[in-house]
Formats: C-alpha cells, structure tokens, sequence
C-alpha cells in the first residue's frame, strides 16, 4: 500500500435549496433534488470530493445509458467501485477506470464522482491543480452561458434582464415543447435583450420529427440564434436535421462517449458538442472525449445539470485544460448564503457546500490555483443539507 492508495469512501446524498426549479423536455421532476457526493480518503492522509448530478429520466438516446438516481449511485459506488479500487494506486487514472468498468459496466454518472474524488484527493496530496493531470492549464477563466429552464414567457423575460445586467453575455432557452410557444419565447427574449446578448436554443430531443424541428429552426431564424441543441432523438434523425437545417447544431444526449463522437464526426450529425465530466464518466475519459472531438472538427461547450460547488469545480478544471472547449459554458456561478457572486445569473441555489465560491468576473468564471479541485468543503453545510 502507498500513500496514494485508497484508505475509504463515503458516499452522501445533498439536496440544496433551489433559487427556483430548473426543467427541460422529457423531465419528471425538476434537477436538483439530491445529488450524490463522495469524500474519498487516501492512506498518505489527503481527502478528495466529487460529486454526481444523478437523474433518473437522462440515459441518452432511446434511453441506451439507463437513468441514474442518488441510490443507485450510492449502491454501485459502496457495493461494486469502492472495492475494486482497494489495491490501485489512484495516481494511475487510466487503471483507476479500467478497474471501475472491470467490475461493473455503464454507471458512468457514479464512476465520475469516485474518479473526481480521487483526482482531487491525489493532486491534494501533489499540491498541484487537478488541471495538471489533464494536460496543463489553456486558460484562465471561462465564459458562463445562463440557463433558462422551461418556465412562463413572462418569467423567463424578466430572468434574462437580471441575467444581462449581471455580466452574462450568453443565454440559453430549453424549448421543444410546442413549436409556437418555443418561437413566442424566443421573440420575446431577444425583444427584451437587443442584439448584444447570444442565444441558443436546446430542445433536449423534444420535437417528435425533423419537420417539426425544422419548421421551428425556419420561425426562429429572424431572432438571430447562435445554433439549436439537441432538437430530436437519434443520430441518424439529428444528421437527417443538420443536413437541412440553417442554424449549427450542437449534440447532447447523442454525445455520452468516444465512440458517439466518432459517429457524430463520421455521420455529420452535428457541429458542436455538449460534453459533461458525468456522461463519459469522469474528467480523464471527458479529455480524451474532446481530443477526439477536436480531430473531427468539433468543438464544444461544457455543460452539466445543475452542479453544486464540487461539480463546478471540476468543470472549471476540464474547460481549464481542454482548447476544443470554445463556447460559453452552461454551468452555474456558485454562491453560498453568505458569498453571493449573483443574485441570479448562473445562480442554481440559495446556498452550498463549499467555503467559498469561485469568481465571477464580467461573464467569466476564474478558473482556481488552489491544490486539487481548488475548493476547500463546508463540513457542516454537508450535515445541513445531507439527507441520507
């Protein structure tokens, strides 16, 4: 055993206060209700966190990845990761994962909380960023793009005013419900914004054919769109709709894994990618996905569902290390109870379990220099909002 090994694993389940609920197409309940964390311990003393933003509804297209909720998580990381991890060396990342889809396959969102975990854990111990074991740092911050879940038209109207007046430059609006709803929505938006704010449109596979998704595309293109996310299920559907459609066309649910890029690339279903550290499952095979990504042509924005300060961290250090990560990322502007960095831009929750939140400066997050994922965890925040 090195001091690198693994000594323990808890697993804790946090559900944080919501500033509002966050919905898209296709959700059953609003994200957020009770996210998985881990707090690993290695022998030579150092403790890393990691964090899953587990969804019993998100599985992919044709639901081939299977949901994942907080039990599962905790079930698969006590019963099945945390004992094939007992004699690894957890500085060796690659056999870290090889061990973890040894003993159990798919549960991708459950492995990267316990990689995260480990990668925070070793590079504490290093006393070096966790950006380091992902190829070095590209850049310094990274621009936030604010979404607005499917709410009122009013709602979402007087949201992006306070998001704009807070620095964001970039919005993004969940649609796929009704295409004249979606087009109403989408007016009124830009109406309210002016020209000097980006949007984005994400249907989250919501129309039921490509017409329908493309009749949505031809309505919405006088609003001056940045590209449309994710409008139908299936790659073959979603080549047949970039192949016609006049905007770019970014993949979500069609993007879990290597391979899904490759076809992506190969089948031009898409020009932009939405890659999460939880869909591949973890930030090393995240990297490799956007190595890949970027031999095809595609780039990418960072994206995820609702990260707590721990997820956030690592998605400040995936975007801090990855060049192919060239779009605004759709992720949260932490703030607690105490350190508000907004009152609604990027702003998930009321509060959270970190100490202190990362800067926001004029749109962009900064990415952190502090050891491992560059966050120190509020220990009694975890016990106030720990509901398992």
């Amino acid at each position: 055993m090195s001091e690198f090994s693994l000594h323990s694993i808890e697993t804790i389940v946090i559900s944080l206060p919501a500033r509002r609920p966050h919905l898209w197409a296709g959700m059953t309940a609003p994200a957020g209700r009770g996210y998985v964390v881990v707090k690993l311990r290695l022998m030579g003393g150092a403790i890393g966190w990691g964090e899953a933003q587990t969804i019993a509804t998100w599985g992919g297209d044709d639901g081939c990845r299977y949901g994942e909720t907080a039990e599962t998580a905790c079930s698969v990381i006590e019963k099945y990761l945390a004992p094939a991890l007992a004699e690894i060396d957890l500085r060796r990342i690659e056999a870290v994962h090889q061990a973890m889809d040894r003993v159990l396959r798919g549960h991708p969102y459950a492995k990267a909380a316990v990689e995260i975990a480990a990668l925070d854990a070793v590079t504490r111990q290093l006393e070096m960023p966790v950006y380091q074991m992902l190829g070095g740092k590209f850049r310094d911050r990274i621009p936030v793009a604010h979404s607005i879940g499917l709410m009122e038209i009013s709602s979402a109207v007087e949201e992006v005013q306070q998001v704009a007046a807070e620095g964001v430059g970039t919005i993004k609006l969940k649609i796929g419900i009704d295409v004249e709803r979606d087009v109403e929505l989408v007016r009124e938006v830009r109406r309210a914004l002016g020209d000097d704010i980006a949007i984005r449109v994400d249907a989250n596979q919501g129309y039921a054919t490509v017409h329908e998704a493309l009749r949505a595309v031809e309505e919405m293109y006088q609003y001056r769109l940045l590209y449309m996310e994710q409008p139908v299920e299936g790659l073959e559907r979603m080549a047949q709709f970039a192949a016609r459609c006049r905007l770019p066309v970014m993949a979500d649910e069609s993007c879990w894994s290597e391979r899904d890029v490759v076809r992506i690339g190969q089948t031009a279903a898409a020009q932009y990618l939405s890659v999460y550290y939880t869909k591949p499952g973890g930030l090393w095979n995240a990297r490799r996905l956007l190595t890949i990504a970027g031999a095809h042509g595609l780039i990418s924005d960072i994206n995820g569902s609702g990260e707590m300060g721990i997820g956030n961290a690592a998605n400040l250090q995936l975007a801090a290390a990855a060049p192919e990560i060239q779009l605004a990322g759709t992720i949260p502007i932490t703030s607690t109870a105490e350190i508000e960095r907004t009152k609604t831009a990027g702003r998930k929750y009321l509060d959270d379990i970190i100490v202190e939140p990362f800067a926001y400066v004029d749109g962009y997050l900064v990415v952190p220099e502090s050891p491992g994922l560059g966050i120190e965890v509020d220990e009694k925040k975890i016990a106030k909002y720990r509901v398992n």
